[in-house]
């Protein structure tokens, strides 16, 4: 708070600094989801719901869900599936056996308990920005993984970044060359 002349309390403009903790503490909760019966036995009028335990998805675990579903796009879903689900607790095989609707609505609730909409914007934006851009572009160029360019400091990101830039540069001043 601030005071003003008069002796008044404003209260403050700029928000309190958060710490580490604040920022990880959301990561760390397992949320409680219910699920129409609908959705666990479809066409059965009036069956039993229940609830699963899930849990969200960290940006660790989406850059190795991307890795590992980079040649299979359709594996993205399952393999959230399968990191966030705290209860019951399910292999990739058992996530493949579900009904296409009870994993698109557990796809909805691992994305709104991930911080995203249903459909997963937020994440199609942060995709956007110009530190994710940079993370794929030296993973896909270099080979490495999620995690080895997440390891890299921001000098060492512009070195890379920049050095890919002049090998571009040079391979197509060097195709145009050739013909």
């Amino acid at each position: 708070m601030q005071t003003t002349g008069l002796g008044a309390a404003v209260p403050d403009a700029t928000p309190a600094s958060l710490s580490a903790g604040d920022l990880l503490a959301g990561s760390r909760l397992v949320h409680e989801v219910r699920v129409p019966g609908e959705l666990l036995r479809p066409g059965e009028p009036g069956a039993a719901g229940g609830s699963v335990r899930l849990r969200p998805l960290s940006v660790g675990a989406m850059a190795v869900i991307s890795r590992a579903a980079r040649d299979d796009a359709s594996l993205v879903p399952l393999l959230m599936l399968r990191e966030a689900l705290v209860e019951p607790a399910l292999s990739l095989d058992q996530v493949r056996q579900l009904h296409v609707g009870l994993v698109h609505f557990l796809v909805g609730e691992v994305n709104r308990a991930s911080g995203l909409s249903a459909e997963g914007e937020a994440f199609d934006a942060a995709l956007q920005s110009p530190a994710a851009r940079a993370h794929l572009l030296l993973a896909r160029h270099f080979g490495w993984t999620p995690e080895q360019v997440a390891q890299l400091t921001p000098g060492q990101v512009m070195v890379y970044l920049s050095g890919i830039e002049r090998l571009l540069a040079f391979e197509q001043g060097h195709g145009r060359d050739a013909r």
